[in-house]
């Protein structure tokens, strides 16, 4: 990234995360905040590692410890084994702490406490540390000890739910969305941490819900059960707020119409060549058009078959109304407005193979900077004795904390 403004070069440059975390919540959180330029430095279990090391679509990859869920969270990291069980290895630790700034992990409740080297312990060390845990539930409560699950916690939130319809549902969503919620929480609290800690001095114990993450997402869903009272339904792909508002079937292919302002459901009508509906008593106010959400849509989709999904897209968006097509994912992945943006990255793949590996940048460029992983996922372990030099281990040191598996 050479040649970059100071910022897009890294907002967190200088920032080094000690990351404990597995699978996908805490990996994608500390993946967030190396895109944005911290030295995240994943400490995994001696011989085992990250267990999305073995978990992805390609069985030889698995069996390499190079699972495309690991792959894909994880680049831009370098990879320490440490023993935790092992008071060598807790020695380790505690060294790696007094040079750190953020540490994150997401074991169960307590486990980094029978560990012997709980917060208590690791602010002692390091007074200015930011500790983030990550939990399905919280570290406190009672469901603080259950094992939680990206499904368990949609389930638990109310997602599902809410998801498909009355007679289809509940339904889960098709990808982790709690998982990745709880992660993109956990990145915004340490960054916002670190900025309190370099005006205080003050270390800062960030505890991470996915179940308060999820819940906090999920929008009208709540705000109309809390606020007016109402008890949300699932209505499939239709929007409660609004209508037209949902998707649509079309000469060929889906569309996603999305006309919740007067002016856009009047411009709507126009494109479709059927001005007289934003005539008719049952469509021509909001709140009408909602009673009469299925005659809307029988009528909308009559104009809709003369013509493709990704024809009716282009027509809609010229005349100002809110329509895409429902694109699957390689489809989506495709799109020259993601190209455009530079949102996937091609960095190396791990152990010099000449296989190609692609992976998501952030979501948010700086400067007008796409920014992506400045390095590959690491191999199990393969910046050990790099890392412990850099903590001022002697190479015999070193070597005697492989021999005693402290490493």
């Amino acid at each position: 990234m050479s040649g970059l403004p100071p910022a897009a070069a890294g907002l967190l440059a200088g920032v080094r995360v000690l990351d404990l975390t597995n699978v996908l919540a805490g990996p994608f959180a500390a993946y967030q905040l190396a895109l944005l330029g911290a030295d995240v430095v994943k400490i995994e279990i001696p011989g085992v590692g990250d267990l999305a090391r073995q978990l992805g679509a390609d069985r030889e990859l698995n069996e390499a410890r190079l699972g495309t869920s690991f792959l894909a969270q994880n680049s831009g990291k370098r990879s320490l084994t440490v023993n935790l069980k092992s008071e060598r290895g807790r020695e380790v630790l505690l060294r790696a702490v007094e040079q750190a700034d953020v540490l994150v992990e997401n074991f169960r409740p307590g486990v980094m406490d029978r560990l012997g080297v709980g917060w208590d312990v690791l602010h002692g060390a390091n007074p200015r540390l930011v500790y983030c845990a990550i939990s399905g539930f919280g570290q406190d409560g009672p469901l603080r000890d259950r094992p939680a699950y990206d499904q368990i916690v949609q389930g638990l939130s109310g997602m599902m739910s809410v998801t498909g319809t009355p007679g289809t549902g509940p339904l889960r969503a098709g990808y982790p969305v709690a998982d990745t919620l709880g992660g993109m929480a956990a990145a915004f609290a340490i960054a916002s941490a670190v900025v309190h800690r370099d005006r205080t001095g003050e270390g800062v114990r960030l505890d991470v819900s996915m179940l308060e993450a999820a819940l906090t997402a999920m929008g009208w869903v709540v705000s109309n059960h809390l606020i007016a009272g109402q008890h949300p339904v699932p209505m499939g792909n239709d929007n409660f707020t609004a209508a037209p508002s949902g998707t649509f079937t079309t000469a060929e292919g889906m569309l996603n119409i999305a006309a919740n302002e007067q002016r856009q459901f009047t411009a709507l009508c126009q494109a479709l060549g059927r001005p007289e509906l934003a005539e008719d008593e049952r469509f021509a106010e909001r709140s009408a058009r909602k009673t009469h959400r299925a005659a809307l849509t029988e009528e909308l989709e009559k104009a809709l078959a003369e013509r493709t999904a990704e024809e009716w897209e282009w027509l809609l968006a010229e005349a100002g109304v809110p329509a895409a097509r429902v694109l699957t994912v390689p489809d989506a992945l495709r799109q020259e407005q993601i190209a455009f943006r530079g949102f996937v990255h091609s960095p190396p793949f791990p152990g010099g193979h000449e296989r190609s590996l692609r992976v998501l940048g952030s979501p948010a460029t700086v400067g007008g900077v796409a920014l992506g992983p400045r390095s590959g996922p690491p191999l199990l372990g393969e910046h050990t004795n790099q890392l412990l030099s850099e903590l001022g281990y002697a190479a015999e040191e070193i070597s005697a904390l492989r021999e005693e598996g402290a490493v």
